[in-house]
């Protein structure tokens, strides 16, 4: 309730927060539209490997162009304006620099960047999912030790979801499950670039014309959005996954507190305090009149008779027993309401949500039968998909990550639907992102307590 005071006084000192973005996509496009209207941060530089594209979204959201006509990051900060560049280790290196916003979307990309971000001592905010669920945990600790932040993105899923299961046990209720919603059936597993518009009802063209990536919009459809997402809460929250995997039981808000809730209580959970996705589509087709498609929710537990008469009192719903309840917000605003954690990393060296430990992890599963000399082709492609996983399971069968499943070739056949492992694939050892991940294992394998980081 106090950042955008503290964000004022910073901008009548003249010390604004001085942030550098990584990726001018769609979130990073979001996020340009509102910083140019926050009071008390400088978009100090913006790196995209096509600078035009960088250009382009920073006109759409606004901006005049001598406002990002600086040379260096030198001349940026002297003259207040946004340096446009595409050498991202320039951006964090750049004097003046408080917080780098990570949104490249490339898990090796976004490993290298936050390593390179924590040695300049440079608060780093994660947008890039991919590369927070595949070694987050161990960022987390390199960020402790450099005495710098490492958060996820406010605007995104997970960092919302965060916050609502923070909100519950703040209030002192258990938790009992958290997560989000979305379109889910059970073909859409194997849905691929080439089918994927089918699914959303659009054509190619259609698609085409308005910007649309086939690969990131089948990514979502298939599942591993949502098993990314999962396994980003699972960490932050000290929440445990489904067995198996991602239920997707179709739910309205109605239903949210009697059906997110133990199997002992008439509910769907494997576990009390799990992460779970629901379905705005009914298993027969239908879509459900109340869904939660693009929002996320928490359920938690009266801890008395009291609490419960209180939830009867206030209006809430309860499942039959009065005992759940739920909350959740409909709509979240993905990269226009990122600055929120920029502030909180900033102004209060807290995060918006960051991984406490390893709980889950999200790995590459087939999606059709595969060949010897195959290469994957990762999330949102035509080989695999990734299923949320247990971190202790994923690690003791040497599963791929779903972040790693790129470019990598499969020594022998694999039948669909199979989990592929380390001893499937040639691994990419010149690989940053494969050799922190690695590095994670191993400390976690070990028992290591000083991975475990406060969020």
């Amino acid at each position: 309730m106090n950042l955008s005071h503290l964000l004022g006084q910073r901008a009548e000192q003249d010390r604004p927060l001085r942030v550098g973005l990584i990726g001018a996509g769609k979130f990073g496009t979001m996020f340009l539209s509102q910083v140019r209207r926050t009071s008390g941060m400088h978009l100090l530089a913006v790196a995209d490997l096509d600078i035009k594209r960088a250009r382009a979204a920073l006109t759409e959201t606004g901006w005049p162009e001598e406002q990002f006509d600086a040379t260096s990051a030198a001349k940026a900060l002297a003259q207040g304006s946004t340096w446009v560049t595409d050498d991202s280790d320039g951006l964090i290196n750049a004097g003046g620099l408080d917080v780098v916003i990570e949104a490249t979307g490339v898990p090796e990309v976004g490993v290298r960047h936050a390593l390179s971000a924590f040695e300049r001592g440079r608060h780093v905010v994660m947008v890039n999912v991919e590369a927070d669920v595949l070694v987050g945990p161990l960022l987390k600790h390199k960020a402790d030790q450099a005495g710098v932040v490492y958060t996820l993105a406010y605007g995104d899923q997970p960092s919302l979801i965060a916050e609502q299961v923070d909100w519950a046990r703040a209030a002192g209720f258990e938790v009992v499950a958290a997560g989000k919603g979305t379109l889910y059936m059970p073909e859409f597993h194997y849905s691929t670039p080439d089918t994927v518009w089918d699914y959303y009802g659009l054509t190619a063209e259609r698609a085409a014309a308005s910007g649309m990536n086939a690969k990131m919009f089948n990514s979502f459809l298939d599942g591993t959005k949502s098993a990314i997402e999962m396994a980003a809460v699972a960490n932050a929250c000290d929440l445990r996954v489904p067995d198996g995997g991602l239920a997707f039981p179709p739910c309205g808000t109605s239903k949210l507190a009697s059906t997110l809730i133990p199997k002992s209580a008439g509910g769907v959970l494997d576990h009390k305090g799990q992460v779970e996705v629901v379905s705005s589509r009914a298993r027969d087709g239908q879509d459900i009149a109340d869904d939660l498609r693009w929002g996320v929710y928490v359920t938690f537990e009266a801890p008395s008779d009291y609490v419960k008469r209180c939830f009867a009192d206030y209006g809430l719903l309860t499942d039959d027993s009065g005992q759940y309840s739920a909350m959740w917000r409909p709509y979240h605003l993905i990269g226009l309401e990122l600055g929120i954690s920029v502030a909180w990393a900033g102004l209060m060296g807290l995060p918006t949500g960051a991984p406490r430990g390893w709980t889950g992890d999200v790995v590459a599963v087939a999606k059709r039968d595969l060949e010897a000399g195959e290469t994957l082709d990762g999330e949102g492609g035509f080989t695999v998909w990734g299923r949320l996983m247990a971190a202790t399971d994923s690690r003791d069968a040497g599963a791929v990550p779903i972040g790693l499943a790129h470019g990598i070739t499969l020594k022998h056949p694999l039948p669909k639907d199979a989990v592929i492992c380390w001893t499937d694939v040639e691994a990419p050892a010149e690989s940053v992102a494969y050799r922190t991940r690695r590095e994670m294992e191993t400390m976690f394998a070990t028992g290591a307590d000083s991975a475990r980081g406060a969020a």
